[in-house]
């Protein structure tokens, strides 16, 4: 199946990802879509916006961006603004590993994130993935229901 240029399904793919991680909101900066954990953005896109390619620029640990770009300049990059402080761009108008994806915004998360957000009690679980929709459900499983307490009277019977 050839690239996604014109949909956006790309980008709704990877709203998915980001929205589904803790304490995540979504806003604009500097014309583009961006998610923050707290104050601080993790991801933003590039659509378009210093050439005619679709990207996301997200935070990387230490030594990611040239590992990565090293290894397949086709798909990873070095992204103005950002990069020096080893931020990576992550093309997002050739075939991409959704699944590699999905690790590279988890790691952008961890990266800015606080400890006591990253140590909160449902993360220690670790975040479902939910691959009906293709992205990140985000957060802690939710809360089991209690099974119904059965009455003394029903128990005896």
């Amino acid at each position: 199946m050839p690239p996604d240029r014109g949909s956006g399904a790309a980008y709704a793919r990877l709203r998915l990802l980001c929205r589904g991680l803790p304490e995540t909101s979504e806003r604009l900066s500097h014309g583009e879509a961006s998610w923050f954990v707290g104050k601080r953005a993790f991801a933003t896109t590039a659509d378009r916006h210093h050439d005619d390619r679709r990207a996301v620029w997200l935070a990387a640990p230490a030594g990611a961006q040239e590992v990565l770009v090293a290894s397949d300049p086709e798909r990873f990059f070095r992204p103005p603004y950002v990069g020096h402080r080893g931020w990576l761009g992550v093309y997002l108008d050739v075939l991409v590993d959704w699944d590699e994806l999905e690790a590279l915004v988890r790691d952008a998360w961890t990266t800015v994130a606080t400890d006591r957000i990253r140590s909160s009690p449902g993360l220690r679980r670790g975040l479902r993935v939910s691959r009906r929709d293709g992205g990140c459900a985000g957060g802690p499983d939710p809360p089991r229901r209690p099974a119904p307490r059965r009455s003394a009277r029903a128990r005896a019977g």
